[in-house]
């Protein structure tokens, strides 16, 4: 099966440019519940900048079908980004030094304070496990975050962080997919039971960006489309969504169509997000590659 899906269903720029939410479709209820009558999976990103509480991921089961998929963005201080202290829960927040809870971003590095995150991101999930409309959870590690000995056992630790929940992996410096990497990086996540995120973004003449390398490491395939807007994405000081403001051509889809085929045919589940969350752009593109992968996949 193939599901296709964005990385947003309230992206900002999506609901100001009015291209595919009716006047009438005002509130989150309506939105997600609209969104749902033409998508069967999105990507929850909100969850990466805070932990949402468990009143929100009920309203998420109770406002789509029976066989809709969420897939969660874990927070941000989970994968080794900086947070803003205003996100964390109050208590945490109490409880780091003065100078921290003052501070614009914060690294945390407490093992008790991770573990206790990772604790509360895991239940307030738990409507969706239990309806069975919990995905993966994409971890998205930064673009700092080399290839090294060191990086495998953050990553083991990510995943034990989550339980049983299964982990997705996204890496974001091209050292983790040089050539001679490959084979093992990919017999190392299938060991581990890892999904392996296989990512479309610009691409440079250096290791800032990873190539698209289409890969199945679990019975789940997951691609993340970036968009290939070259001049935004690694520019500094600009607002978020510009780095994602590039829609795919009709024909830059369709070639796309072998290799979602390909790993399709070694997993039970395949997702294809859109990620170049700018205007209508993932939208657009999310519907028109439905329309062209042959129906008997969906």
């Amino acid at each position: 099966m193939i599901r296709v899906g964005t990385c947003s269903w309230t992206e900002k720029t999506l609901i100001q440019s009015g291209e595919f939410y009716p006047k009438n479709v005002k509130t989150s209820e309506a939105r997600l519940r609209y969104y749902s009558e033409h998508f069967d999976t999105v990507e929850v990103d909100s969850s990466y900048y805070a932990i949402p509480d468990r009143k929100t991921a009920y309203l998420w089961d109770e406002r789509t079908p029976d066989n809709f998929i969420f897939h969660i963005k874990a927070y941000r201080a989970l994968t080794g980004h900086g947070v803003d202290p205003k996100t964390l829960p109050e208590d945490i927040a109490d409880s780091l030094p003065e100078k921290d809870r003052n501070g614009k971003l914060i690294y945390i590095k407490e093992p008790s304070i991770l573990d206790e995150l990772s604790k509360r991101f895991r239940e307030v999930l738990t409507p969706l496990v239990k309806s069975k409309k919990l995905g993966v959870i994409v971890f998205q590690f930064p673009p700092w975050f080399q290839y090294s000995k060191s990086k495998f056992d953050f990553i083991l630790e990510c995943k034990s962080k989550m339980k049983n929940l299964q982990v997705a992996v996204e890496f974001r410096h091209g050292s983790w997919l040089e050539p001679a990497r490959r084979k093992f990086l990919f017999s190392f996540l299938r060991e581990n039971d890892l999904t392996y995120i296989t990512a479309d973004e610009p691409q440079y003449s250096t290791n800032a960006t990873i190539p698209f390398v289409p890969e199945v490491t679990t019975d789940i395939a997951y691609i993340r489309f970036h968009g290939r807007n070259s001049e935004n994405w690694l520019k500094k000081g600009i607002e978020t969504s510009l780095r994602y403001s590039y829609e795919y051509s009709d024909s830059e889809l369709r070639g796309f169509i072998p290799a979602i085929y390909s790993l399709n045919k070694r997993a039970k589940l395949t997702c294809a997000m859109f990620n170049n969350c700018h205007g209508g752009f993932a939208i657009k593109n999310a519907l028109m590659l439905k329309k062209l992968i042959d129906p008997v996949y969906m």
